[in-house]
């Protein structure tokens, strides 16, 4: 049985509503906040709650990259997704490649999602069917994690690089940037450079001083 539990969403006006709903279901000593990134890790370790349910979009679309940076952080909270819009399981998926072992989806219907409320408030992890299927009928796909490389070549993108400027500037083919590029857009969830930009400085993965908009073999001194 969870002795405490902290709600991460955005939906403050729903706090009191949640509330009740989790008080019926068994949950008792519920936190609530809409704090997040450094924030977010101070209330975690002011409450120390035993499990964390984060709303499925509180950081968009690439929350299931940061709940596996919380896992990396707090590798012993359980911490599960909960879906309380019409989130789809293409990415709901990322969810567990990103080691969250719990995603429950009120668009399953209350009863199911009751039901899966229940199993993680006894400690057991618990998976939409949504989700579940398309694991079975899928390969895993791939981690939120990404490599060194990767993290060149999305400054670069980010800094509005070409394909061609990047492998140049990273002495590696234009195919293996390429590949980088497409793994990189499928981890963060987007679409094209602009929404990576926005999603990588949000997430402080990419720092303002990390961006410049000029092939770096020209950069020029400030004194120049």
């Amino acid at each position: 049985m969870v002795a405490s539990a902290l709600v991460v969403s955005r939906f403050v006006n729903l706090f009191p509503h949640w509330k009740k709903e989790l008080a019926v279901l068994g949950f008792k000593d519920v936190f609530f906040t809409d704090q997040e990134r450094d924030s977010l890790n101070s209330v975690i370790n002011e409450i120390k709650p035993a499990l964390l349910l984060v709303e499925c979009g509180f950081y968009r679309r690439s929350t299931p990259y940061m709940m596996g940076r919380l896992l990396d952080m707090f590798p012993k909270l359980n911490i599960a997704a909960v879906n309380i819009y019409d989130f789809p399981d293409e990415v709901a998926m990322r969810f567990i490649a990103n080691g969250v072992k719990s995603y429950v989806n009120m668009m399953d219907g209350m009863e199911e999602f009751n039901r899966g409320m229940k199993e993680i408030m006894n400690g057991k992890n618990y998976v939409s069917p949504g989700v579940r299927e398309r694991i079975s009928k899928r390969k895993p796909i791939k981690s939120g994690k990404i490599t060194e490389r990767e993290t060149e070549v999305m400054k670069l993108i980010c800094c509005g690089f070409t394909e061609i400027e990047i492998a140049d500037t990273l002495h590696i083919s234009r195919r293996t940037v390429d590949s980088h590029k497409q793994e990189i857009y499928k981890t963060f969830s987007v679409r094209n450079a602009v929404e990576l930009i926005g999603v990588a400085l949000n997430l402080g993965v990419v720092a303002k001083s990390d961006l410049y908009f000029y092939p770096k073999g020209n950069q020029m001194r400030s004194e120049e």
